[in-house]
């Protein structure tokens, strides 16, 4: 320090301390304390908003994995029933074929000539239904079970002593089935009770 320049006095030092109120003071805290609360207040805001649009984004990807679940499901579905039920169309055509032979047998055999011919188309028939099961075409042969309307298609019903009533006691042609759906219900006489007797004298 230059011997010219003078040392600060006690007393001044002491005046400049006293210049810096309480009041002022008080203002600098109350100002940092605002500058620090809206600090805060903005960074809470941020944090929200950041928060919202990870929530939104969680919400969009549960909902496409949803959806590309639902899309692979139902493309499973629809290769696999293309799968089972291909043979629908052929299976509706064959039956017709089928029908046929059971016409066929049911004919009376009135010449001896014409009992290899029968024994030919019973052999021809059973090898036929045979080929239709190894491709799950399933025969439904109710007769004496109860009507179904899911299963049979009821032609007529006819009052009757020796069956059940609402049962079927003659099978007019036989139903079909592919893979356990219905392709053709079988159609059917269903039995009912007789009608009571109106006594005439009363």
């Amino acid at each position: 320090m230059s011997n010219n320049e003078e040392l600060q006095n006690p007393e001044e030092i002491q005046e400049e301390a006293q210049t810096e109120t309480p009041e002022t003071v008080e203002e600098t805290v109350e100002a940092a304390d605002q500058s620090f609360e809206a600090q805060v207040e903005q960074l809470t805001a941020e944090l929200k908003k950041a928060l919202d649009e990870a929530e939104s984004h969680k919400d969009i990807a549960i909902r496409a994995k949803a959806e590309s679940e639902n899309i692979r499901r139902r493309s499973e579905r629809e290769i696999t029933n293309a799968s089972k039920f291909a043979l629908e169309r052929f299976a509706r055509e064959i039956l017709a074929v089928v029908d046929s032979l059971e016409k066929a047998l049911e004919l009376p055999v009135e010449h001896e000539s014409q009992k290899s011919m029968r024994e030919g188309i019973e052999l021809t028939y059973k090898l036929l239904v045979d080929t239709l099961n190894k491709f799950n075409i399933e025969q439904i042969a109710p007769l004496g079970d109860v009507f179904d309307p899911g299963l049979h298609e009821a032609m007529v019903m006819q009052e009757s002593d020796e069956h059940e009533p609402n049962s079927v006691m003659h099978v007019i042609q036989m139903g079909y089935s592919l893979n356990g759906r219905l392709i053709r219900p079988a159609r059917v006489i269903v039995a009912k009770g007789k009608s009571p007797e109106i006594d005439q004298k009363a």
